[in-house]
């Protein structure tokens, strides 16, 4: 009686769960993130659970279309979880290909081996199926979910339990047949509190999983430049400020690059074009980069890269082989046959060691970059600590950005 009422509620729950998740993914619009194949496994395993209450073991269609049910349940999940992770997967043709492979299959089994065979059938497949769900997800620990480690590992763990709890089953069917699936036995009781656990616990870890997403995406957006995804003035400073919390930080130097003439590219050819060559050299600023450099779009024309732990005949190398690699680059231009070509002068700062030291530096590399432009542009200008520190002070606010 007491696994009746169990079962009872852990139905409603996730008839109710698998209603608020398809107005999640309403309101989410087309980035549903997995929303909707996440709905799809709770109502299939509701009313799986639903139909085992109509009916309890044994050879009926109800029973076959019930043990279809439940094997498509961790599938729909699966396909839920890629979606999630940004991942297009198809779910309805997967689905009733593997709901119709499946009754099939349960249909040679009840043939051959009976109803007890049928039964753990369906614990060792779900039990291999958890299986592969828990490597899968251990797998995206170390690969594609770092940012998301703890609770991906509590996600492992919880279906490692389900795994475990379907291979004792599958073992119990295969000693003892039928007689194994009484509801109130103490491992099926034990089995059904476990699933009331999860349906209580799991479907508000994933909608904690969406909004922490969905939180992390408007926080990267508004770090980043919408055209050219190079980080955006804030995003540069949070970025150094990361950078600098460790102690073993070394110095950095500030790269300020210039695109030659791009008022002139913008009047000849149009904003269109202004906008490829802006995203040309973005593309070739950030293949540029080494791990955990930093680049941004400070505005108009003007990019700012910062290289951590290099000196500074490592810093002026990195930027002249950026000014060749740029001034070799053909941007291609919609509707017209010529490529477009464009160039960059560079101003290279002097070391600095903390995130404070970010303003002082932008006017190093301001003054360098401005003595490049005077000196007839699309070269690399180191800074000097006397004339540029005392040039800088007297240039007018936004001097190197004139074409």
């Amino acid at each position: 009686m007491i696994a009746t009422v169990i079962v009872s509620m852990l139905c409603f729950q996730l008839l109710c769960f698998g209603g608020l998740f398809l107005l999640i993914g309403a309101r989410l619009q087309s980035k549903k993130m997995g929303m909707d194949a996440f709905a799809t496994g709770s109502f299939l395993l509701g009313v799986a659970y639903l139909l085992q209450l109509l009916e309890g073991p044994g050879w009926s269609f109800t029973s076959v279309v019930n043990h279809t049910l439940t094997l498509c349940v961790p599938a729909a999940y699966w396909v839920g979880g890629i979606r999630f992770f940004g991942r297009p997967v198809s779910l309805w043709r997967p689905l009733f290909g593997l709901a119709l492979a499946y009754t099939m299959l349960q249909l040679v089994v009840q043939w051959f081996g009976g109803t007890a065979a049928r039964y753990a059938l369906l614990s060792g497949m779900s039990a291999l199926a958890f299986l592969a769900m828990a490597v899968t997800v251990g797998y995206g620990v170390k690969t594609f979910a770092k940012d998301l480690r703890v609770e991906m590992t509590l996600f492992a763990l919880v279906i490692g339990g389900l795994c475990v709890f379907n291979t004792v089953k599958f073992l119990n069917l295969l000693a003892g047949g039928l007689p194994a699936l009484d509801m109130d036995r103490g491992f099926q009781m034990a089995f059904y509190i476990y699933m009331s656990f999860l349906g209580t616990v799991m479907a508000p870890s994933i909608i904690w999983l969406i909004l922490r997403r969905l939180t992390d995406e408007l926080r990267a957006t508004a770090a980043h430049d919408p055209l050219t995804q190079l980080l955006n003035r804030r995003g540069l400073v949070d970025g150094l400020e990361a950078h600098f919390r460790s102690r073993t930080a070394g110095p950095a130097h500030l790269l300020m690059l210039d695109i030659d003439h791009f008022k002139r590219i913008n009047d000849a050819h149009g904003h269109k074009a202004g906008d490829a060559a802006l995203r040309a050299v973005a593309d070739m600023v950030r293949g540029a980069l080494r791990q955990g450099d930093l680049a941004c779009r400070a505005g108009g024309e003007e990019f700012v890269v910062v290289l951590f732990d290099a000196d500074t005949q490592g810093a002026w190398g990195v930027a002249e082989r950026l000014r060749v690699a740029i001034e070799n680059h053909a941007v291609p231009r919609d509707g017209a046959l010529d490529p477009l070509r464009c160039t960059v002068t560079i101003g290279v700062s002097l070391p600095f060691s903390t995130a404070e030291g970010l303003d002082i530096a932008l006017q190093q590399a301001d003054a360098a970059l401005y003595r490049g432009k005077a000196g007839g542009r699309n070269r690399v200008e180191n800074a000097t600590a006397d004339t540029d520190s005392a040039l800088a002070t007297s240039l007018p606010e936004g001097s190197a950005a004139v074409a």
